[in-house]
């Protein structure tokens, strides 16, 4: 089966962004340009890592190659539009990767859709060890990709974004960290008495 290469270069919107109530909500990558729109889903752990490892690699431009980063955007600055319509998951990101181009001064986002290896490993399946000698594999070029380049200002856009989408969902409870549901929840520091 052929593969696609969603590539953007650079798009002309990039965000993070849900779908759904909170509580129920499944997170997206959304990439626009060029009269395309791309829309891949992914993991709120994975938008979380994605702004602070984005923020690490912005720090690490600067200090090792002196690219000049943009100061933080004021918050009322920033792309608070909704995706857009229509939201038609391309694919499951199962790997992201980071780069950052010296010669063009971008940084580059390349999401990979979930493979068969790791479907196999998410249901628990367990493989012989008589492979213990082979090298480990590379990620399969056989997946869908969504590649996008970004400038220092782009990329702290993003990161400002991703950071409220992740934050704007369930408040947790001050005692264990759990996210409240609007009825409330099993607190485990309350032995189980509904909070």
């Amino acid at each position: 089966m052929t593969h696609q290469v969603h590539a953007f270069e650079p798009p002309e919107r990039f965000v993070a962004g849900t779908v759904g109530p909170p509580g129920e909500r499944t997170f997206f990558l959304q990439a626009r340009g060029g009269g395309r729109l791309v829309s891949v889903a992914l993991e709120k752990v994975q938008v979380s890592l994605l702004a602070e490892k984005l923020e690490e690699l912005l720090s690490e431009a600067q200090r090792r190659f002196g690219v000049e980063l943009p100061e933080a955007a004021p918050m009322a600055v920033g792309d608070n539009d909704p995706l857009d319509t229509p939201v038609d998951e391309e694919f499951r990101v199962g790997t992201l990767g980071l780069a950052f181009d010296v010669d063009t001064a971008t940084v580059v986002i390349e999401a990979i859709a979930v493979g068969e290896a790791e479907a196999e490993v998410e249901l628990g399946d367990v493989e012989d060890d008589e492979d213990e000698d082979e090298e480990p594999e590379e990620p399969d070029e056989d997946l869908d990709r969504l590649r996008v380049r970004l400038t220092p200002a782009a990329t702290r856009a993003f990161i400002e974004r991703a950071r409220r989408v992740v934050n704007a969902g369930r408040p947790p409870c001050p005692l264990c960290g759990q996210p409240l549901d609007p009825a409330g929840h099993l607190c485990p520091r309350h032995n189980g008495y509904h909070r």
